[in-house]
C-alpha cells in the first residue's frame, strides 16, 4: 500500500520502538497483568496521544491515518499498549477537547497528552451495551450543574484513570435524544472505582466497574449541547472503528510473522514444515485476510481524513479484520501444534487477546445487521 512520506516516518519510528522496547518485555508484562506505565510515558514523549490533535490545540497535527499507523504498529507488539493508547488518543479525550472549557483543556486535556494524566471513556452499563437507549445513569439538573446516580462497567482504563468522560442520561423519558456525556474528574465525591477484573486477555489493560452516588458536577462539567450526545458519539463512531480495526491488523501481522518463523524452524518428517502445502495454505490464507484487512481499514482512515461519511467502510473494516485476526490468531497456534498451548510462546497471547477486538466499537451482530441493511435488506 503507498504511504506518504510521513506516513512511513512514523510507521519506522514506531516499529522501531515496538522492536527495541515493547515486544522484549511483553510477554513478562502480560503475565504481572499490570499497566505499563513506563511504556505508557514512553509512547507520551513520542506525540503519539496528540497525534489526532491540531498543533495550536496542544497535538501533534496529524491525522486518523496517522492514528490508525500508530495503533497498528503498538499492536504488532502488545494489544493491551495498543488499546491503552487508543483510548487516550480518542475517546477518553475527544469530548474534553472539542467541549471541554480552556481551564479544563489546561488542567486534564494538555496533561494528557504528555502522558501525566490518563483519559477513560464510560458508555457500557450492566443492562446496556450496544443498546444505549437502555443507559440508565442519570444525571439530574441542580441549582449550579448536575447529580449523577449510576454504574457503568467494562471500563477501559477505569482502575487508573484520572479523569472520565461518561454517557448519562437527562431525561429518560427523551431515550437517545436525552443523551449528554459528561467529564468527572477521578476525585470526585461520591465516584467509586471497583477493583480491576480478571480478564483472560489484553491483561495490562485494566477495566473495573464505576459507581456514581450523588456525584455533583459543575454545569460546565456537561461536554457538548444538550441532547447531542448520541450525534456526537456517532461523529468519532467510524474512527472509533477503524482504530480497532487497524489494532487487528497488527495483531494478524503477528500471528504471521510467528507462524512463519516457526515454521520454518521446525521440521517434521526429515523437513521444515514450511514445505508442506498445508501450512503453506494456511500463511496464504492468513497473508490473503491481512492484505484484505489493510485495504478495507486505510481506504477507511483517508476518507475520514477527507472529511467523506465512511460509517458503513469503517464498519465493514472493522467486522472483517477482527474476525481475520481471531482466525490468524487460531490459525497460529495450529501451526504451532502443541507449542501453542505453551505459555511460553507468543502466540498464545494472540488467541487470547482478539476477543477483546470483537466487543469494541459494536458486537459483530450488531455490525452484522447494519452492513446487511446497507446491503439493501
Amino acid at each position: 500500500m503507498l504511504r506518504s512520506n510521513s506516513e512511513e516516518l512514523i510507521k519506522k519510528n514506531i516499529a522501531r520502538f515496538v522492536d527495541n522496547e515493547v515486544i522484549p518485555q511483553a510477554q513478562e508484562l502480560d503475565e504481572k497483568g499490570e499497566f505499563p506505565l513506563e511504556l505508557f510515558r514512553e509512547v507520551a514523549g513520542m506525540g503519539v496521544f496528540g497525534i489526532r490533535y491540531p498543533k495550536n490545540g496542544g497535538g501533534a497535527g496529524g491525522n486518523n491515518t496517522l492514528y490508525c499507523i500508530i495503533c497498528e504498529e503498538l499492536a504488532r507488539g502488545m494489544m493491551s499498549l495498543a488499546a491503552i493508547t487508543a483510548m487516550q488518543c480518542l475517546m477518553g479525550t475527544n469530548f474534553l477537547f472539542h467541549y471541554g472549557t480552556d481551564e479544563m483543556r489546561e488542567k486534564y486535556f494538555l496533561p494528557a497528552m504528555r502522558g501525566e494524566k490518563i483519559a477513560c471513556f464510560c458508555l457500557t452499563e450492566p443492562e446496556a451495551g450496544s443498546d444505549l437507549g437502555a443507559v440508565t445513569t442519570l444525571a439530574k439538573k441542580s441549582e449550579d450543574g448536575y447529580v449523577i446516580n449510576g454504574m457503568k462497567t467494562w471500563v477501559t482504563n477505569g482502575p487508573v484513570a484520572n479523569f472520565y468522560t461518561v454517557l448519562c442520561q437527562t431525561d429518560p423519558a427523551k431515550k437517545l435524544k436525552g443523551l449528554n456525556f459528561f467529564f468527572i474528574p477521578r476525585e470526585t465525591p461520591g465516584l467509586s472505582v471497583s477493583k480491576p477484573f480478571q480478564t483472560i486477555g489484553t491483561r495490562t489493560t485494566p477495566l473495573s466497574d464505576l459507581a456514581f452516588q450523588d456525584v455533583r458536577i459543575p454545569k460546565e462539567y456537561r461536554l457538548g449541547a444538550e441532547g447531542q450526545g448520541l450525534s456526537n458519539l456517532l461523529s468519532i463512531l467510524a474512527e472509533i472503528r477503524a482504530m480497532t480495526a487497524a489494532l487487528a491488523i497488527g495483531l494478524q501481522r503477528a500471528a504471521i510473522a510467528d507462524s512463519i518463523r516457526y515454521a520454518h524452524e521446525r521440521t517434521a518428517f526429515g523437513r521444515p514444515i514450511s514445505k508442506y502445502q498445508l501450512i503453506q495454505a494456511k500463511i496464504a490464507d492468513m497473508a490473503t485476510d491481512l492484505e484484505a484487512s489493510r485495504l478495507l481499514t486505510y481506504n477507511a482512515t483517508r476518507m475520514i481524513d477527507n472529511k467523506i461519511p465512511c460509517l458503513k467502510e469503517a464498519s465493514m473494516a472493522k467486522y472483517f479484520a477482527t474476525e481475520a485476526a481471531c482466525k490468524a490468531a487460531d490459525e497460529a497456534t495450529r501451526i504451532f501444534g502443541a507449542y501453542g498451548y505453551s505459555m511460553e510462546y507468543s502466540v498464545q497471547r494472540y488467541y487470547r487477546d482478539n476477543r477483546f477486538l470483537l466487543y469494541g466499537g459494536g458486537t459483530h451482530e450488531i455490525l452484522q445487521t447494519n452492513i446487511a441493511r446497507w446491503a439493501g435488506l
